[in-house]
């Protein structure tokens, strides 16, 4: 049987840093889609009390 070679932890390093920056840049994304949505939302919204009142 072959030896195992221990886990690196650099790759494991690395791996986490490429997460966490992908993490960032989701959130970003989905926090500016959720904006864009909410100011869409927003408009209709005021549209629609206009027309009530």
């Amino acid at each position: 049987m072959a030896a195992k070679s221990p886990p690196r932890p650099k790759a494991n390093a690395d791996r986490d840093a490429r997460l966490k920056q992908a993490l960032k840049a989701n959130l970003a994304r989905r926090k500016t889609q959720a904006q864009a949505r909410g100011d869409v939302d927003n408009k209709q919204v005021k549209a629609t009390e206009q027309d009530d009142g």
